[in-house]
C-alpha cells in the first residue's frame, strides 16, 4: 500500500499511467481484504450456530419465569421479602397498652465524674404493635438508656456484656483512642473507660463490634446530651428522639423476627421509629402547653437512613445543626433539617395554639413504616384524621 501510494506521487514521467496503476493496486488490495474479512466473520458465525444448536439439543427445556411481587427486592440469594406493615387485628389496642420509652430527657447527675453502667443483653423486644423481635439491647432496651451530661464532666463508663457474642460500645462524644476505649468486651466480661465531655451536643453511643451494621440494627445504640457550659434558653420541655430502622426475616407475629442482613444492605427496612417502636407517640402523645418552648433532642442512629426532621404545622424557631449548641451557629425559621445516619441536632419550637402537630422523618417511606409521633399542645378535642 505504501508502494502504491508513493508511485501516486512520483514525477510527470509516466505520470497518468503510474497513478492508475497506483489506484488499481489499492482497489485490488481493499477488495482482497474485504473478501477474506467477510469469509472470515462467516465462518464464525456458522460455528457459533452449530455450537449453540448442539447446546439446546442437549440442554432441558427452559423453565417459565417466576413473576416477582413488587414490594420483592432481588439479590444473589433471591428476593427479599417485605414485612412492612404486618401486624395482628388488634394492633390499635396493642399498642394503646404499650409503655412507650420514655422520651424525657433525664436531669444531669451531680459531681465532677458521672458513672454509667451498662449492662448488654440479648432480649426479646416489640417494635411494632404485636411485632416481636431478637434483639442486642443496652440494659436490655431498644434504644439504651439516655445518657445526659454537662460539659466539662467526666464520664466513666463501664459496659457488662451479658450476651452470647463480643460486644462494645463507641461514644461519638468522646475524642478518645478507639482501639484503647471502644474495645470488645467478651461475654460475661466487663471495661472500663473515661472520657471528659468536651464537646457540647447531642451525640449518638452504638456498639461498633464487626459488623457494625448488623450491631446497630439490632438495637445496639442510644442518645448522650451534653450541656454547653454556657447554658440555652430554658425550655419547658426537653425531649429525645433517636431515629433506627429495622430489617426482619419474618413477620415477628407468631414468633420473634431476627435480623436480615440482606435487606439491610439494600436498605430495605420493614419497621423505622422513633425510640425503638413503631408509632407509639401517636397512641402516647408528647404534650406541652400553648407558648411553652420546646425541645427536642434528635439523634438518626441508622444504620443506615437520616431522619428529615418536621412538625407538621409549625416552624422550628432554632435549629442548632448536627448538635452544634454554640448560639452563634444557630438556624433560625427553619421548616425542615436533616439529620444524617450517626448524627444528632436540636430543635426548639414555641406553638400558641391547641392541637395536635405530628413530628416526623419528612421522607414519607419512613413515616409509612412507623417514624412518626404526635406533639399535643393543650387539650385539643378529637384527633388527627391523617
Amino acid at each position: 500500500m505504501r508502494k502504491a501510494r508513493n508511485r501516486i506521487r512520483a514525477g510527470p514521467e509516466g505520470g497518468a499511467r503510474e497513478g492508475a496503476y497506483g489506484l488499481g493496486m489499492i482497489k485490488t488490495l481493499i477488495a482482497l481484504a474485504l473478501a477474506t474479512t467477510v469469509a472470515a466473520f462467516t465462518a464464525v458465525v456458522f460455528s457459533l450456530d452449530a455450537v449453540s444448536q448442539a447446546r439446546d439439543e442437549k440442554a432441558p427445556a427452559a423453565a417459565p419465569a417466576t413473576p416477582v411481587a413488587s414490594h420483592d427486592h432481588s439479590t444473589e440469594a433471591g428476593p427479599l421479602t417485605s414485612f412492612a406493615g404486618v401486624k395482628p387485628d388488634d394492633a390499635d389496642e396493642l399498642a394503646m397498652a404499650h409503655e412507650p420509652y420514655s422520651a424525657e430527657l433525664p436531669a444531669v447527675p451531680a459531681g465532677d465524674v458521672v458513672n454509667v453502667h451498662m449492662v448488654l443483653k440479648d432480649v426479646t423486644v416489640e417494635i411494632a404493635p404485636g411485632v416481636k423481635y431478637n434483639a442486642w439491647g443496652f440494659e436490655g432496651g431498644v434504644p439504651g438508656p439516655i445518657v445526659h451530661v454537662r460539659q466539662g464532666q467526666t464520664v466513666r463508663m463501664t459496659l457488662t456484656n451479658g450476651g452470647a457474642i463480643p460486644h462494645s460500645i463507641d461514644y461519638h462524644a468522646a475524642r478518645i483512642a478507639p482501639n484503647r476505649a471502644f474495645r470488645d468486651v467478651n461475654p460475661g466480661e466487663s471495661f472500663t473507660f473515661e472520657f471528659v465531655a468536651k464537646d457540647p451536643g447531642v451525640f449518638m453511643y452504638h456498639c461498633g463490634t464487626k459488623p457494625v451494621l448488623a450491631h446497630i440494627a439490632n438495637g445496639m445504640y442510644g442518645a448522650i446530651v451534653i450541656d454547653p457550659a454556657q447554658p440555652l434558653p430554658k425550655a419547658d420541655h426537653e425531649y429525645v428522639l433517636v431515629g433506627g430502622e429495622f430489617y426482619l426475616d419474618g413477620p415477628g407475629l407468631d414468633e420473634p423476627a431476627s435480623f436480615d442482613m440482606a435487606k439491610a444492605h439494600t436498605m430495605m427496612p420493614d419497621w423505622v421509629t422513633f425510640n425503638g417502636y413503631a408509632g407509639q407517640y401517636v397512641a402516647h402523645p408528647l404534650t406541652a402547653d400553648p407558648n411553652e418552648l420546646v425541645r427536642f433532642y434528635v439523634v438518626a442512629a441508622g444504620p443506615s437512613l437520616d431522619v428529615d426532621f418536621h412538625v407538621v404545622g409549625t416552624i422550628f424557631d432554632t435549629v442548632y445543626p448536627f448538635g452544634d449548641m454554640h448560639s452563634g451557629h444557630a438556624l433560625h425559621g427553619v421548616q425542615t433539617f436533616p439529620v444524617p445516619a450517626g448524627g444528632g441536632a436540636v430543635f426548639d419550637v414555641r406553638i400558641p395554639d391547641e392541637g395536635l402537630y405530628p413530628f416526623v422523618s419528612h421522607s414519607f417511606s419512613s413515616v409509612d413504616l412507623g417514624q412518626v409521633g404526635l406533639l399535643k399542645i393543650g387539650d385539643p378535642p378529637g384527633s388527627m384524621s391523617h
